[in-house]
């Protein structure tokens, strides 16, 4: 048995530059992982995939992206043997954190150690691809600019060990319809991106807090104004900034340390005791 920590994500920017041709959305982003995480226990068994979940309802069936994922490497590797998946659950599920695509990176990489595939990491990421967008950036992890509809990656310098705040109201939010709901008309800001790689390369915390930037924010706070909420209440507390992660609800902040990161956190859920709320920090490619 081996077992693979799955860290969730945040959006440091989302720009939506147009409609491809292929239905997916052409976007620009710069990406962070999080030491918020799931947890994936893999063993091989004589055949079959079988998947147990802790820590949510999430259906343990061939929808799952888990499932696929194990699926898409048995097919591609013709493997014989089974394997069996136990997913403990903390990122919250439709949170804009990347919950779904982060478990099924894991699984890729999980089951190429425990059986020994020698896949590359390139190749992981082609076969990531073909499931979701955000499953290349969830296999190589750190700070990456994206592009394309997502897969398209580009390293940046390591942005870690930044205090971070996450809070998720009771509600979830389809990433096809804030896309949809962004594609009816948005006049808002759009992010620097050029300036906000400078500040990550400069290791200026500052910068990048004044740089966040996502263009689905105004979508999804029309919907869910305890998003609004939530930001306000962020920076009251001490966060340098707060901003909405991917399509949402997730708001995150980034405090100075730790100490107003616990005090961020007590803030949130002192005005919404049904909130998700967890402290973390930024992650680099590096991890030893």
């Amino acid at each position: 048995m081996i077992s693979v920590d799955a860290n969730a994500k945040i959006n440091l920017t989302l720009d939506i530059l147009g409609k491809r041709d292929d239905g997916y959305h052409e976007v620009s982003m710069v990406m962070q992982e999080i030491s918020l995480h799931d947890t994936l226990h893999l063993e091989e068994i004589p055949a079959g995939i079988e998947l147990e979940i802790s820590g949510s309802d999430l259906p343990a069936d061939e929808s799952n992206l888990c499932y696929r994922a194990a699926r898409l490497v048995k097919d591609t590797c013709n493997l014989k043997a089974g394997v069996r998946i136990r997913l403990e659950k903390r990122i919250p599920v439709a949170a804009g954190l990347a919950g779904g695509s982060t478990d099924a990176a894991a699984v890729f990489k999980g089951m190429n150690d425990l059986f020994s595939l020698n896949i590359t990491e390139e190749k992981l990421c082609d076969l990531g691809a073909e499931l979701g967008s955000d499953i290349p950036f969830c296999i190589l992890g750190g700070t990456m600019l994206a592009t394309g509809r997502g897969e398209l990656l580009k390293r940046l310098p390591d942005f870690a060990g930044v205090n971070v705040v996450l809070a998720k109201p009771r509600v979830g939010v389809s990433t096809a319809w804030a896309y949809k709901t962004y594609d009816a008309g948005y006049t808002g800001r759009h992010p620097d991106n050029e300036a906000m790689i400078k500040a990550i390369e400069q290791g200026d915390v500052s910068g990048v807090s004044n740089l966040l930037c996502n263009v689905l924010e105004g979508v999804t706070i029309k919907e869910h104004v305890i998003i609004n909420t939530y930001k306000q209440a962020m920076l009251k507390a001490g966060a340098l900034c707060s901003m909405m992660s991917g399509s949402g609800p997730t708001v995150f902040g980034i405090a100075p340390e730790e100490t107003v990161a616990e005090a961020v956190a007590a803030q949130i859920k002192g005005i919404d005791a049904g909130a998700a709320v967890f402290t973390a920090k930024t992650v680099g490619r590096n991890r030893g």
